[in-house]
């Protein structure tokens, strides 16, 4: 995997890149619409590649090796083959799904025993299994086995945990090394900062994954119950750290806002349930604000549901028709705002990177941010 640094914004540490893969291309900074067992709900692969334009989708370990199994997977050639997706992806290790069971695991220094969700069967994950297992699911970037903490989070935990995840990451890359691909094609490990909202913790952490020279790095622990701008602090500072010619990812964020603000901080690569999750319910992000589609005010309105929006569905279907759709509960409702959901994300970085390019990020991110959370 390489990593070329296009441009940087004079006024911030926005920057514009691209990463190579052997599945292709991809222009940061960027969002990866999340592919949790396989599919990015509602969404078709052919949408997403040709209307929506997505250049990579990620995949959860822990849902995948429970469903269809590695068996399954590995029979098909790879995840890509198996679902029909010819793009670049990326497999998250699972700690997020084992920190949210915290009723149905144990942790140790070895690893993770937990319950299945689906059955209550026991499983046990490592940093070498799951190492292995990403290996077979086989995503062009897989990440570090870590523990996710809380918040809010007492010091001493997080700074355990923090040196745990430490621990678990050398062996995630001795058996990366000792390991070779299961397809035709290179992977690359990235590992992960943590240390919850402590500053001394998340620099020490940051100093750490850095001094391991790994082709890109991510950061942990945030988006997960802390105020926004303890959110954007850590962010600043571990950017700060991280070293520069190497892509950066910040885990499960966020809102449109956030992923602007994250941009600004110096990250490259984004992920978050939230657009298509929000769909569902009837939720659609715009440049001007928020759209509650159930809302009232919408039933007589027959204007596209987007005038602004970049996908198909923002101008074949009114805003009357989706809400109709999402009262009476038709899948083509659900259908209909998440394409267009993903669809405004993928736009929301590609005109960043435009701005980026341009030198103009940061006037025009402090002008359009202050719409994105209006309640239309």
């Amino acid at each position: 995997m390489d990593f070329t640094l296009n441009k940087t914004d004079p006024k911030s540490n926005a920057r514009a890149g691209e990463i190579t893969t052997d599945h292709g291309k991809i222009q940061t900074p960027i969002f990866m619409p999340v592919g949790t067992v396989g599919s990015v709900k509602t969404i078709h692969q052919r949408e997403l590649k040709e209307d929506i334009e997505s250049q990579i989708i990620l995949g959860n370990t822990y849902h995948l090796f429970l469903r269809p199994g590695l068996d399954i997977i590995k029979q098909a050639g790879g995840l890509q083959k198996f679902i029909g997706w010819n793009k670049p992806m990326l497999t998250d290790s699972g700690g997020y799904q084992v920190y949210s069971l915290s009723n149905q695991r144990k942790i140790t220094e070895e690893g993770v025993t937990f319950k299945s969700h689906i059955d209550g069967t026991r499983h046990f994950f490592s940093p070498e299994n799951v190492t292995l297992i990403q290996r077979t699911i086989g995503a062009d970037i897989i990440m570090a086995f870590d523990e996710c903490t809380p918040y809010p989070c007492d010091y001493d935990y997080a700074k355990k945990s923090m040196h745990m995840t430490h621990r678990w990451l050398k062996r995630c890359l001795d058996e990366f090394q000792r390991s070779e691909p299961v397809y035709d094609y290179n992977q690359a490990l990235f590992p992960i900062v943590q240390g919850s909202t402590y500053e001394d913790l998340r620099k020490q952490s940051a100093e750490e994954i850095a001094s391991h020279e790994a082709e890109g790095n991510a950061i942990g622990g945030l988006s997960v119950g802390e105020p926004a701008e303890e959110m954007y602090k850590m962010t600043e500072l571990v950017c700060d750290i991280l070293p520069k010619e190497k892509p950066r990812y910040l885990m499960g964020v966020g809102t449109p806002a956030n992923i602007l603000e994250g941009i600004e901080r110096g990250v490259d690569m984004f992920d978050c349930v939230m657009p298509t999750r929000n769909a569902r319910h009837g939720l659609l992000f715009t440049w001007d604000g928020i759209i509650n589609i159930k809302n009232e005010k919408w039933k007589n309105d027959y204007t596209p549901v987007d005038p602004a929006g970049t996908t198909y569905v923002d101008h074949d279907y009114s805003k009357a028709y989706l809400r109709h759709l999402m009262k009476t509960k038709e899948y083509l409702g659900a259908q209909i705002a998440s394409v267009h959901n993903i669809g405004f994300y993928l736009n929301l970085v590609k005109t960043a990177r435009e701005k980026i390019m341009s030198g103009e990020y940061s006037e025009w991110k402090n002008k359009v941010v202050k719409n994105l959370e209006n309640r239309l």
